[in-house]
């Protein structure tokens, strides 16, 4: 990814200018995921519509998982506004925020696409901006900051959510320095994007942080920022809790661990944790009087659900569908307790024909069978059945019109 530094106006340039030059029909889709927002709907159209010229072609696609009548409060208002306003009702809301983004992504047809909350933290009058300052210095990407100059965090609320929005953005730049080089609010979700530049088949979100997803996995080649200060709220209450955050973390954990050098390095180092359960399983079944012998089968399979657990979250979250829960629960404590009996021939082989020492046969043992477990475990476990339907966590077809949703233009 390479940047194309911009500051001040010369990085913001002419909005009315630049829409000028777009290319029509649909010059620019909004995209705004939505979660019981009714209260800020009304606002949020009214200033789009005095922020967007008249020259820019526009289209606004509200991705909407409520529970309220936030649908009901679109169509209502979209009925004054001078753009196409068309509603995306997500009967079940996977991904989250960020599969709502996608969603919109998928049907999107302009040439750019900005992504924008609904609560007004960000401000409607950059919209123009954003696409102004693509078009201007040929960026495909370009991203509202709050850490550039110009910019501010100023409506988040405590200094909680500061040490939380910073401590993340510092984590995000740690774990991807070359993905996003350029980007210095990766926590951002205010940005503009080329259609060209999105592959949204090959992004899988898990959350509200979408564009460390686009920029990670679509590698946009060009980045340009622009300033805007953090708002404050408008009405409703914010969707960042705890849970949350844990999925923030799921998700960076997914994005690492995509290739599988990486993922094999993920998944030796949650085998090494096993060893924690499995020891505390051995002391408190030897303490309580069982044979050491019955108590290591035993305790061995302490370590094998804990592993299970952590790779069925960290490692394989997108993979769950192609099997059924108990299915996958047997094939990997099969090839988990497995590993046990092939270890102990190897180890007589390497000794016995090879004339090792017994250290480093053992080592060379646990390394053999932890690739192959390794290998067996993607294969086996968590790779699409050849030939068959995929299934999802209810045992049904992960087909997505047997999950529904429902597109309505209302202008």
């Amino acid at each position: 990814m390479t940047t194309t530094p911009r500051t001040g106006a010369e990085e913001l340039g002419d909005p009315e200018l630049s829409a000028a030059q777009l290319a029509e029909p649909g010059a620019v889709t909004v995209i705004i995921p939505t979660f019981n927002e009714s209260e800020n709907i009304r606002e949020l159209l009214h200033q789009l519509t005095e922020s967007v010229p008249s020259r820019l072609p526009c289209e606004v696609v509200f991705v909407d998982d409520s529970t309220d009548d936030t649908p009901d409060v679109i169509r209502g208002a979209a009925q004054d506004c001078p753009f196409p306003v068309a509603v995306l009702h997500r009967d079940v809301p996977t991904g989250g925020l960020g599969g709502a983004v996608v969603e919109g992504l998928k049907g999107a047809g302009s040439d750019w696409i900005v992504v924008m909350d609904a609560d007004l933290q960000h401000p409607p009058e950059l919209v123009p901006e954003l696409v102004a300052a693509g078009e201007r210095s040929g960026a495909d990407l370009v991203v509202a900051s709050r850490y550039i100059r110009g910019g501010s965090r100023a409506g988040l609320a405590g200094g909680y959510r500061i040490a939380v929005s910073r401590g993340a953005t510092w984590l995000t730049k740690a774990l991807f320095p070359r993905r996003l080089r350029g980007i210095s609010d990766p926590m951002s979700g205010f940005f503009a994007i080329r259609r060209s530049a999105v592959t949204a088949e090959a992004l899988k979100p898990l959350g509200y942080k979408i564009l460390l997803e686009l920029a990670v996995r679509c590698r946009p080649e060009t980045v340009a920022e622009v300033p805007f200060v953090f708002q404050e709220r408008f009405a409703g209450e914010s969707k960042s809790t705890a849970k949350e955050g844990m999925r923030f973390l799921g998700h960076l954990v997914a994005l690492r661990t995509a290739s599988p050098a990486a993922r094999m390095v993920a998944f030796g180092l949650i085998g090494l944790t096993g060893f924690l359960p499995n020891l505390l399983g051995l002391h408190v079944l030897t303490a309580a009087g069982m044979h050491y012998l019955p108590a290591e089968i035993v305790a061995n399979q302490f370590g094998v659900i804990w592993n299970f657990l952590l790779i069925e979250v960290l490692l394989f979250r997108d993979r769950r569908r192609y099997r059924h829960w108990a299915d996958r629960v047997g094939r990997f404590a099969l090839l988990a307790n497995a590993d046990l009996l092939l270890r102990i021939p190897l180890i007589a082989l390497f000794v016995g024909r090879m004339e090792m020492a017994v250290l480093p046969a053992t080592a060379l043992a646990l390394l053999t069978t932890f690739v192959l477990r390794f290998a067996a475990t993607e294969a086996l476990v968590y790779l699409p059945r050849s030939g068959g339907r995929h299934r999802d966590e209810g045992g049904g077809s992960n087909s997505r019109s047997s999950r529904g949703s429902r597109k309505e233009r209302t202008v």
